[in-house]
């Protein structure tokens, strides 16, 4: 284990200490927002990306010590464990490694060797492998057996040669140096199915292609993979074959003879019927694996900036599910978001229904005094902002929200549950004006890959890309904190130490015996024991609680010596909270022990200032440009205000309020070289773009943010959601907590 730590300690630059302590405190069961919050003593204030590093890192090392027990084992019960093969295989630092090793004993169906070996022919694949001089005639003639099929020399001497290019094909420093070759020299070609040309219509960049295997972007993979499982594309892997097979034959033709003869048939044909098609589904395989990856890393950084927006607050709320024909569904909700009643207006449908729709919409916000109008961003969604807006409602702020996912959650189980007497109308209203009151708890409650961000999520591995999202979700909820008397208990899952069982199991107590009244109250909810309670407490919120510590991240743990600096001051822990002037006065040094050190205390100062501090940014208003409501209002030259709503590797994705996002490539992000658009912009972010290109028929724009655009040339590449072969590769992000999440993807492509 000490070996691991130390691995592990130098992959990642941290200390051998902080890696024990981190390894020892997730195998008590503590969580990741736990442990870099409230132990930084113990791992030397460690933070998440790297918390999450060791214990992702820790888990792969320990698979590979199952697995290296595993084959010994096996390897031991066939007799054909050596002292040599038992070293190699103790000091294989990768699965690839291990797997090779285990190749050539490892058990498989009947193969051409194995029938050759059934007929006796494995010695005289030795002899010739070899290549001693001699006369091979003679040696094969001692193998011919009419009763086992083998008649000629010919046939004997092939058999052979069978049984040499599999052990050729599977000889682990060969299978390594193939493997280099094709992962630092292969190229991906692409082209499209004869006859299919119109079909593949969005895969046309990718008709004729070519690129280099390791500086493939990821997105770029992804595209071509999509392509040829819609059997619109085929997509190979090119490499050069003369040179590999030259590099075998180094390696095993070691001499001039007439069995060397034999021994180079047998390379050639091991490469071209074995270890080729080999080596190409592993480098297929492993180039899938780092896109999977890299699109994983993308998903969860642009969910993580869509779950912490900004939100609009405890507001009383109406909210628009904007329709033409069939209307458009309002509700209104009470500064908790709960549904207190809920109709329908026809704004878009002409006649007398215009007036009463007006009519309707004034009743309702003097009624039950709306403070904001959220209105859906989908069909209709400008009409029916620019039909609000023309009303003039008196201190009433009026935002489009984006709905993605929306129409998900209204059909879920969760939406049924809450609300079990309403159609799907009425719930994807709700969940459009709670999502302006709070992202991040309205949310969590949908698919993460229903949520609009993100690139071919749904061709990833979907089992690394739920646990990614879930990991993202779970930081996320436990940064901003959790309300206990109001939260749902799908967000209520995603509190450290808690889960869908305790979480089910809060709501039902609190709805049995009321609001908690202490966070130590949690100790009486059934099945919420010591431990749970000691992972969850610190990051769940009670507003106007009995102790005035029970509304902010201050651990209950750490009462105590909050109460030992107020009683040392002659004062109460609540004036400790109002008055500055006492916090000042704490000699924070003085209560420095074993436990307790400078981090922690600096930690409980700053909750102290601000107990509960929400940390996501606070709400701003905006807006669309009046009268820029489809794409055929666009002109080239407009400058527009809009908002990101996802970002890829090839740029960001801008709504502009025209029913269809417009690609901001890396190249027309700023005036300067970009690497990464999240150094520029983030998700939900408010920009200023310039049209630089419409293309109505494929319903694709063009923007910039530059300071100064011109107008794009008409042969100009289009720069569409179907990214272009020549968008530049994936970057990596200048912040620590990205530079940490590539520096781990690196290590297990590396070691995995």
């Amino acid at each position: 284990m000490l070996e691991h730590e130390l691995k592990i300690a130098q992959e990642l630059s941290v200390g051998v200490k902080q890696v024990k302590a981190t390894v020892a405190l997730l195998d008590e069961g503590a969580t990741v927002p736990f442990i870099s919050r409230y132990r930084k003593e113990l791992t030397g204030s460690l933070d998440e990306v790297q918390v999450a590093a060791i214990r992702d890192r820790m888990t792969q090392l320990r698979d590979l010590d199952k697995r290296r027990e595993a084959i010994l084992k096996s390897l031991t019960e066939m007799g054909k464990l050596t002292p040599e093969l038992q070293q190699r295989i103790e000091g294989a630092e990768s699965m690839t490694v291990l797997e090779d090793l285990y190749l050539p004993y490892k058990p498989k169906r009947k193969t051409r060797a194995s029938v050759a070996k059934e007929k006796g022919l494995e010695p005289l694949a030795s002899k010739l492998l070899a290549q001693e001089i001699g006369d091979i005639g003679l040696w094969a003639e001692a193998y011919l057996n009419g009763e086992l099929g083998v008649n000629t020399i010919d046939e004997v001497l092939a058999g052979a040669r069978d049984i040499i290019a599999e052990q050729v094909a599977e000889d682990a420093e060969l299978r390594a140096k193939v493997r280099k070759v094709f992962e630092e020299q292969g190229t991906f070609v692409s082209r499209v199915v004869s006859g299919k040309e119109e079909e593949a219509i969005k895969y046309k960049d990718y008709y004729e292609w070519k690129e280099p295997l390791k500086s493939a972007a990821s997105h770029r993979i992804l595209a071509m993979r999509r392509g040829e499982k819609e059997q619109l594309l085929y997509l190979d892997v090119e490499v050069p074959d003369d040179d590999i097979v030259s590099l075998m034959e180094r390696q095993f033709v070691t001499a001039a003879t007439a069995a060397s003869e034999q021994v180079k048939m047998a390379v050639q044909d091991s490469y071209k019927r074995l270890l080729k098609s080999s080596m190409e589904t592993e480098v297929r395989l492993s180039s899938r694996k780092k896109a999977d990856e890299e699109a994983i890393r993308v998903f969860a950084e642009n969910a993580r900036q869509l779950l912490l927006a900004a939100p609009l607050g405890s507001k009383r709320v109406m909210a628009i599910d904007p329709g033409f024909r069939t209307g458009c569904k309002v509700v209104c909700l009470n500064e908790q978001g709960d549904l207190l009643e809920n109709t329908t207006i026809y704004p878009h449908t002409g006649g007398s229904r215009v007036a009463e729709a007006e009519k309707t919409l004034r009743h309702l916000v003097q009624q039950y005094d709306i403070q904001s109008i959220a209105i859906g961003n989908g069909t209709a969604g400008r009409e029916t902002e620019s039909f609000v807006r023309k009303m003039q409602l008196p201190d009433v702020v009026i935002v489009m929200v984006n709905e993605s996912g929306a129409s998900v959650y209204s059909a879920s189980e969760v939406a049924r549950d809450e609300f079990p007497d309403y159609d799907v109308t009425v719930r994807g209203a709700v969940s459009i004006g709670r999502r302006l009151m709070d992202p991040l708890a309205e949310l969590v409650k949908i698919d993460p890959k229903s949520i609009g961000v993100g690139q071919y999520q749904h061709d990833v591995d979907q089992n690394k890309l739920l646990e990614s999202l879930s990991n993202t979700v779970i930081s996320c909820v436990n940064a901003v904190g959790v309300e206990l008397n109001t939260a749902s208990k799908q967000l209520l899952s995603y509190v450290s130490g808690l889960g869908p069982a305790l979480a089910n199991a809060i709501v039902e107590y609190r709805n049995q015996h009321g609001a908690f009244k202490k966070r130590a109250d949690l100790k009486k909810v059934p099945r919420l024991g010591e431990k749970a309670f000691e992972q969850a407490a610190g990051f769940l919120r009670i507003r106007g609680a009995e102790h005035p510590l029970d509304a902010s991240a201050v651990h209950p743990e750490r009462y105590p010596l909050v109460e030992r600096m107020a009683g040392d001051l002659g004062v109460g822990v609540a004036s400790l909270l109002k008055e500055e002037k006492l916090r000042k006065q704490i000699p924070l040094q003085s209560y420095v022990n074993e436990e307790v050190g400078l981090p922690t205390l600096n930690d409980i100062l700053a909750e102290l200032a601000k107990p509960g501090l929400d940390p996501r940014e606070k709400f701003e208003q905006f807006s669309f440009t009046e009268g820029v409501n489809s794409v055929s209002d666009l002109k080239v030259g407009m400058k527009l205000p809009g908002i990101v709503t996802n970002i890829t590797n090839f740029g960001a994705f801008v709504d502009i309020g025209v029913h269809q996002d417009g690609l901001v490539h890396l190249s027309e992000l700023a005036n300067r070289f970009v690497k990464d658009a999240n150094d520029i912009v983030k998700v939900h972010q408010p920009v200023e773009v310039t049209v630089i290109e419409v293309d109505e028929k494929r319903n694709r724009i063009s923007l910039s943010m530059k300071e100064s655009v011109a107008p794009a040339a008409t042969n100009k590449k289009e720069r569409h959601q179907n990214p272009r072969p020549n968008d530049r590769k994936p970057r990596n992000n200048k912040s620590q907590e990205n530079d940490m999440a590539l520096k781990l993807a690196a290590l297990k492509n590396k070691f995995g």
